[in-house]
């Protein structure tokens, strides 16, 4: 057994039957027990020792009271809080399950389903947290369980609570980003929490947008970079690339979560819950990513050399056939091939090579034993001077000598 361990089992006596380090954050060390009247298991957090020193256990705890409030399903609750021999803790209810970072360590990727739900319960914590005034600040893998389906935000509170019981030269209470520093993560910190300027919800929605990024695209926006303070500067800084391969509301949403001005950003979470209800597979949504233009002009033309080729085989086979008898001529007996403008179906505007095919097959001169004759419409003008003229209910007469109605 530990010496901190041993030293809080003292300190709780009766209470706790505490039974093993868990581990930890930046923030805290994290030890398993027994409450030993309900017989449940809880989670006990201490605040690591680099952020206890100075702080003002009445702040602490009146803050710590403030989080107790959090009462919703997306949410791990605080039970109780207090100070053992000057350190101060809180415990929440043990989940079972594991991180969203273990999850991400162990593979396999998460698809656009599963991240989607992930993300979406994560909104509805912060929507919650923030309508009843609290900020997480801390946002990130780390403090978010994966259970029985399920995703839950821990440590609601604990860096407000760290960052108002601060105080500097045991006087009045200063908060930690006006001693000089900042508490969060600085993978995941918002430029204004990194810079020391005023933290609203707006910090939590960029976090936010900056997990959902690492979530969706496989990788951390600026994963080239490595320290705290590399991290910090391209928060500040820098504009990731955009997310490619999911829906286009999803990656706009988390594109704007990621603006470093807070007014830039989505107003609540209760927007982000707006697009990520109504979000859907990226088959029918359709991909942010931008497949790269197509060659129209050359699939056209192949087109347009395929059918003259077509059409010529036919007339081939027609006039070569064996043993053919050449008929009387006759109008009824005479044989016509017609090869009709070629409809563009690609999209591409440049279609005149469809449009003048049909000239461009006319084997025989319309005489009995000539075989087919290839009428066509030569132009898309002449085509559309033909409906006029239907239109006025004459005949147009083609330049091939047919009359068509």
């Amino acid at each position: 057994m530990t010496d901190l361990l041993a030293d809080l089992q003292a300190h709780f006596g009766n209470t706790y039957a505490l039974e093993r380090e868990l581990g930890g954050g930046g923030m805290s060390r994290v030890f398993l027990a027994q409450e030993t009247a309900l017989s449940r298991p809880v989670v006990i957090k201490v605040v690591a020792a680099a952020l206890s020193e100075g702080l003002s256990a009445e702040r602490f705890a009146r803050e710590m009271k403030l989080a107790a409030r959090l009462q919703q399903a997306n949410i791990v609750p605080v039970l109780s809080a207090g100070v053992a021999d000057g350190i101060p803790y809180y415990t929440m209810p043990y989940v079972r399950g594991e991180s969203l970072r273990a999850r991400l360590a162990a593979g396999p990727p998460l698809g656009v389903t599963e991240s989607v739900g992930i993300l979406r319960d994560v909104a509805r914590a912060l929507a919650y947290a923030h309508s009843e005034g609290i900020v997480h600040r801390d946002i990130k893998p780390e403090n978010v369980l994966l259970s029985h389906g399920t995703a839950v935000v821990t440590d609601f509170g604990i860096a407000k609570a760290l960052t108002a019981a601060r105080t500097q030269d045991g006087g009045q209470g200063a908060t930690l980003t006006q001693a000089g520093g900042a508490i969060g993560t600085p993978a995941y910190m918002a430029p204004e929490q990194a810079t020391g300027d005023t933290v609203d919800h707006r910090a939590d929605l960029y976090s936010w947008g900056v997990m959902a990024y690492e979530l969706l695209s496989g990788a951390h926006p600026f994963k080239q970079h490595v320290g705290s303070q590399k991290l910090i500067a391209a928060h500040i800084t820098e504009n990731p690339v955009a997310v490619t391969g999911i829906p286009i509301p999803l990656g706009i949403l988390v594109m704007r979560c990621m603006e470093k001005a807070p007014s830039a950003r989505p107003g609540s979470a209760a927007e982000l819950l707006a697009v990520l209800d109504n979000v859907s597979t990226p088959g029918s949504s359709g991909p942010t990513a931008v497949a790269p233009p197509a060659r129209r002009r050359w699939r056209t033309e192949a087109l347009v050399a395929a059918a003259v080729i077509v059409a010529a085989a036919a007339i081939a086979i027609w006039t070569l056939r064996p043993g053919r008898a050449a008929p009387a001529a006759s109008p009824a007996a005479e044989q016509s091939l017609a090869v009709l403008p070629l409809a563009n179906l690609s999209g591409d505007k440049a279609d005149g090579a469809g449009r003048g095919t049909g000239s461009q097959v006319r084997p025989g001169s319309g005489r009995a034993g000539d075989g087919p004759r290839g009428a066509s419409r030569l132009c898309a003008g002449q085509h559309d001077a033909d409906r006029d003229q239907r239109g006025r209910g004459g005949r147009a007469r083609h330049r091939d000598g047919l009359d068509h109605p």
